[in-house]
């Protein structure tokens, strides 16, 4: 920020343009070698201090002539900026631009660039308030896209979320391709202002195969955010396809996203690959859980079957209980019978109630 505020700060003046007021000699002799001065002292405090005030003695001695005066009054204030900048003066370099542009020597596009500069001063300085109105002001009338995202990341930290979301929207029309610093803001700016759902179809617009893993999970938990929970599963299913993620812990969100969000089916095919191929043990936890998957979506068949296979391994009366009703549920007698004489075996009065109403 401070070189970048000193390199607008070194300018080239007008001296010649047509819009400014002609300059005498002597005073542009005067201004040159500010310059050239302000130019060789890098960070030499004696020589910058030497700079603000012989600029700032000139300035006001100026200041109350005719508009030629006045045009030199703002330059020698602009000079003063400089030398300020360098010693991390921002907030009085800003100062020293807002008295320049305020004279009546200075035309339109000169106070214009100046305010331009004083906005960014007025950032460098920590003052966001005064910052933002300028910056705001400036865009007013001129088209700037860097000057669009300061603007944004200003209003983001006044926490004006709003105001924020309203400039980005002619930010990302304009912004070719965004930094991941551009992206990262562009998402908070979305959510708390509010607009979640503008957020993952931003996201989801910009997805493709190519894109790193970290992507693919922003936009996954954006869609849990935004209470999209199938809309995250079939993000994470994609995603999970693509290989763009393979850790153990991402694939048990895999099965909790696939369930919570309406496609049990899924979860429990995946559960059933991982059980073959052993990358998850075959225990009580992660049969119950297939038993579960495949009973919300109602498949009879591999539902039986998985409470059937839950219930041998745990060979507890409560699971041959709920595998008999289940059983009984979908028209399925003869498993249903053979459920509730096993769980009655093992001591489960409501099986043997259960097992009389086939009698």
């Amino acid at each position: 920020m401070k070189r970048l505020v000193c390199l607008l700060l070194l300018s080239v003046w007008p001296l010649s343009s047509q819009a400014s007021p002609a300059l005498q000699g002597d005073v542009i002799a005067d201004l040159h070698a500010l310059q050239s001065q302000l130019k060789e002292s890098q960070s030499q405090e004696g020589t910058l201090a030497q700079v603000v005030e012989r600029a700032t003695a000139q300035a006001e001695w100026l200041a109350s002539g005719n508009q030629s005066d006045q045009w030199a009054s703002a330059l020698y204030q602009q000079l003063a900026a400089g030398a300020l900048a360098r010693q991390d003066q921002h907030a009085a370099a800003a100062d020293r631009l807002a008295i320049a542009r305020g004279l009546n020597g200075v035309d339109s596009a000169q106070a214009a660039r100046w305010l331009r500069e004083e906005a960014s001063l007025r950032r460098a300085a920590g003052q966001r308030d005064q910052a933002i109105e300028l910056f705001s002001e400036w865009l007013s009338s001129q088209q700037d896209i860097e000057a669009v995202w300061q603007l944004i990341r200003l209003l983001a930290q006044q926490e004006r979320w709003e105001e924020a979301a309203d400039w980005l929207e002619q930010a990302l029309n304009e912004t070719p391709a965004l930094t991941e610093t551009q992206q990262a803001l562009a998402l908070a700016v979305f959510r708390n202002a509010g607009q979640g759902d503008k957020a993952l179809g931003w996201l989801l617009d910009g997805l493709s195969a190519q894109s790193a893993a970290a992507d693919w999970r922003q936009a996954a938990g954006l869609a849990q955010q935004a209470g999209q929970t199938g809309v995250a599963a079939g993000l994470w299913e994609t995603a999970w396809q693509l290989g763009k993620l393979t850790e153990q812990e991402d694939f048990w969100l895999l099965i909790q996203l696939h369930v919570a969000g309406g496609t049990p089916a899924r979860a429990a095919e995946h559960l059933e690959q991982a059980l073959d191929e052993g990358d998850i043990v075959r225990d009580e936890s992660h049969l119950r859980l297939l038993a579960n998957a495949w009973r919300q979506a109602k498949d009879v068949e591999k539902a039986l079957n998985a409470w059937h296979a839950l219930a041998l391994n745990t060979q507890a009366a409560a699971d041959w209980r709920t595998y008999g009703q289940l059983a009984y549920a979908w028209g399925e007698d003869g498993q249903a019978k053979q459920a509730f004489a096993r769980a009655s075996s093992l001591g489960d009065e409501e099986a043997e109630q259960w097992l009389a109403s086939f009698n």
